[in-house]
């Protein structure tokens, strides 16, 4: 029920912030503000999620909790959807995600919010391997395939005469 909410409200309030806009500023303006902030937005995106990618890769490389610079990425990206999405308050609100602030604050919130819970139980069976040495031991079932012999002819080996 509230993304249905969303979905009619953010359209309105966008219609209503269009005429209020283009009555105070004209047409022209109005639309060369729009595709500004969509050029501008795109840019940011760039910047943003370069840095990101390199807090994520960093915090991979150190074997720490990537959930931060994930939900980052996260951010940053809907941030450029809304940008590219002709309107102010969506412009307004991509804006406010690019700001690394507004983020930390988004994502401690979100992260208040959330229970992480895992119901998967692993088990690992051991034996003895030819040098004394124990280890973690995945039992399975495997079939063979072979593969289909390649066609000569038709769609994916065609041959013209």
């Amino acid at each position: 029920m509230p993304f249905l909410l969303l979905f009619i409200a953010i359209p309105l309030i966008e219609i209503a912030l269009f005429i209020q806009v283009g009555s105070l500023l004209g047409l022209g303006w109005t639309l060369f503000i729009v595709v500004v902030t969509a050029v501008l937005g795109t840019s940011l995106l760039r910047r943003q999620g370069r840095g990101v990618l390199m807090q994520l890769q960093r915090s991979m490389g150190e074997l720490n909790d990537p959930t931060e610079p994930l939900a980052h990425g996260a951010m940053i990206i809907l941030a450029g959807a809304l940008l590219l999405t002709p309107g102010f308050f969506t412009d307004a609100v991509g804006f406010l995600l690019m700001v690394p602030k507004v983020r930390e604050a988004a994502f401690q919130q979100i992260r208040k919010r959330m229970v992480v819970t895992s119901s998967a139980t692993f088990h690992s069976s051991s034996y003895n391997r030819p040098t004394g040495d124990r280890g973690s031991v995945i039992d399975g079932d495997y079939e063979e395939i072979k593969p289909e012999p390649r066609r000569t002819q038709g769609p994916s080996g065609w041959t013209r005469d």
